[in-house]
């Protein structure tokens, strides 16, 4: 005859990744917690009008020199290139083209889709694309992240999402 079975005994030890878990979430709120508000100290670093003198006059024209970071415009500049695979000087000379009109500014990403049947081609062919980025405006797309994706249809092909950071 077999002994009686047992219940399900309750000890201490289920309980410590729970407690691990609490602990964590804890130390991740009070972390959070201690953290500044930081336009809450821009504003207070800004003189507010009542402290200026009564002879002082608010500049009518913004700071000719921005004080913040840079950020990246929400639009891209979207462009197509055509050209065969091998044929680099042709895609340099495409995408001079049609970056002319932005000579002068600085590509913070591209995002570049190449179209082939495969998405193996095709992200290949915007790689190509995006080494030939550099080659035609070495200042403009020097420092850009450049990421290569495909997108299904007829080889030699790509189309570029270009954005700029702000001016």
């Amino acid at each position: 005859m077999r002994p009686p079975r047992r219940g399900f005994r309750f000890t201490p030890l289920h309980l410590a990744g729970w407690l691990f878990a609490d602990m964590l979430l804890v130390l991740a709120l009070v972390s959070m917690g201690d953290r500044g508000d930081p336009l809450a100290a821009q504003a207070a670093a800004r003189p507010s009008q009542s402290s200026a003198s009564p002879s002082a006059k608010p500049s009518p024209e913004p700071s000719p020199t921005p004080s913040g970071p840079r950020s990246v415009e929400r639009k891209p500049v979207k462009i197509r290139v055509a050209a065969a695979a091998g044929d680099t000087a042709r895609m340099v000379k495409q995408l001079r083209t049609a970056t002319a009109r932005y000579k002068g500014r600085t590509a913070a990403f591209v995002l570049t889709f190449g179209q082939a049947p495969e998405p193996g081609a095709g992200q290949a062919y915007a790689s190509r694309i995006n080494a030939s980025l550099r080659k035609a405006r070495p200042h403009m797309f020097t420092d850009a992240t450049t990421r290569d994706f495909w997108n299904g249809g007829a080889s030699g092909t790509a189309d570029l999402e270009i954005y700029f950071y702000t001016r």
